[in-house]
């Protein structure tokens, strides 16, 4: 389907309020963000997010971020940072997170001291301050990362799923580069360097 942009602000908001720590600014928000989901046109991506609203309906809000916890921080299959899919902790991972970084300044948006800028919500917050085109730009270039995670997150039967097939689902579909991608990611897994994010460190401090 065609997207109008202020629909995919909405959606990308609403996306990345729910891909945050559910914390009382989530909880309070539920009825604003029902009704945001409720003006997107009817298909996949309403029906996702209404679906995880409706989860929070019937979980208590310290359970829902004790799933939170253990699925985003301790399952690493589950990572919410989508450089990591491609780069895992090798330095290539340093220049991709600055990709991420400087899109978010020529946007205005400024985060927080030790915030990642490749994290789904980050990029879907991107989007809903109105840099709709980059945001999804840098998506389609993690496409594979993001359909990896949308797959583990089903594996673990997590609700999250249908927030990041949400976000899935207002991008154009995946072409066969992008499908080749993501299974070729799926046997070989991401990069095992282990040298941490220090080179992204230095990188910044020499800006």
């Amino acid at each position: 389907m065609t997207w109008r942009e202020s629909e995919l602000r909405t959606a990308h908001l609403v996306a990345s309020v729910l891909l945050g720590y559910p914390d009382d600014r989530l909880y309070d928000a539920r009825r604003v963000l029902a009704e945001a989901v409720a003006t997107l046109p009817a298909g996949e991506v309403r029906d996702r997010l209404a679906g995880f609203l409706d989860h929070t309906a019937v979980t208590a809000q310290g359970d829902l971020a004790a799933h939170y916890v253990a699925t985003f921080d301790l399952k690493r299959r589950c990572c919410p940072y989508l450089t990591y899919y491609s780069y895992g902790d090798t330095r290539k991972r340093g220049g991709a997170l600055l990709r991420f970084k400087h899109a978010l300044r020529a946007a205005g948006f400024e985060l927080a001291d030790g915030e990642l800028p490749d994290h789904v919500a980050v990029v879907c917050e991107l989007s809903a301050r109105g840099a709709v085109h980059e945001a999804r730009r840098l998506l389609r270039e993690h496409r594979a990362g993001l359909e990896l995670l949308r797959t583990a997150l089903a594996d673990e039967r997590s609700p999250y799923a249908d927030v990041v097939a949400a976000v899935t689902a207002t991008l154009p579909p995946a072409g066969r580069r992008e499908q080749e991608a993501t299974l070729r990611l799926a046997a070989e897994g991401p990069p095992a360097e282990e040298v941490g994010l220090e080179p992204y460190a230095v990188m910044e401090a020499s800006r």
